[in-house]
């Protein structure tokens, strides 16, 4: 499997990948070895945090290499009238009769208690290239889906104030 992200993304990674292999890991490798220090490591509880945290930030490295190496680049860029990437819409639930804000963005960036929900999602998918006024199925499970229509459309590009995960 690919992961589809944009060049912002990618370079989001890049610069995240800079800093912990010239900055981070160059302090947390000093920091093992001053635990080392403190000496019996069996009951060496600085030493045992200084590694986990070396070892965190070793496992994030790989990560982020990996996303890298398996990426395919997208393009954040839709038509006027349309849903695309890190545009914001407001829906309507047709059951609740409650209005809704996303913005859609890609897996890296997603954080749905900020409102910005991953193109794979259900809610996602089924809305990339809808227009205002169109009724849409979200289909959630096998069992279970709901309708929505799209209220509005904030057209907007991908600045970079949505961070990356840090899972």
């Amino acid at each position: 499997m690919h992961n589809e992200l944009t060049k912002k993304d990618i370079q989001m990674m890049r610069e995240e990948l800079h800093q912990r292999r010239t900055v981070l890991r160059p302090q947390l490798l000093e920091a093992v070895k001053e635990a080392r220090a403190f000496g019996d490591l069996s009951e060496n509880f600085e030493y045992k945090a200084a590694k986990q945290e070396k070892n965190q930030n070793e496992r994030r490295i790989r990560f982020l290499e990996n996303m890298i190496r398996t990426a395919v680049v997208i393009s954040d860029q839709s038509q006027a009238d349309t849903v695309g990437l890190f545009d914001k819409v407001t829906i309507r639930l047709a059951d609740d009769d409650v209005d809704e804000t996303y913005q859609v963005v890609t897996t890296m960036r997603q954080d749905a208690l900020r409102g910005r929900i991953s193109k794979e999602s259900p809610v996602g998918k089924a809305l990339l290239g809808r227009r205002v006024g169109e009724r849409f199925h979200i289909q959630v499970s096998e069992r279970y889906g709901y309708d929505a229509v799209v209220r509005a459309i904030e057209k907007s590009e991908d600045d970079g104030s949505a961070p990356l995960n840090r899972f």
